[in-house]
């Protein structure tokens, strides 16, 4: 019985656990950011796209 107490005291103890989270908050954040740029610039891009094509079939080619 006593070690299965020293085993819960070492797991509350250990500061293993709170640094995976923090890593892992970390990785949500830093995913989230990632995300929101890549929309944003693949918006603009489909803009320019868009406008180049436009130009190119109203120019007639010329």
């Amino acid at each position: 019985m006593q070690n299965m107490f020293n085993k819960v005291r070492r797991f509350l103890v250990s500061e293993d656990g709170p640094t995976a989270v923090e890593y892992a908050v970390m990785l949500a954040l830093i995913i989230i950011v990632c995300l929101t740029a890549i929309s944003s610039i693949g918006t603009e891009a489909n803009t320019t796209f868009s406008t180049v094509a436009d130009s190119i079939k109203s120019g007639g080619g010329s």
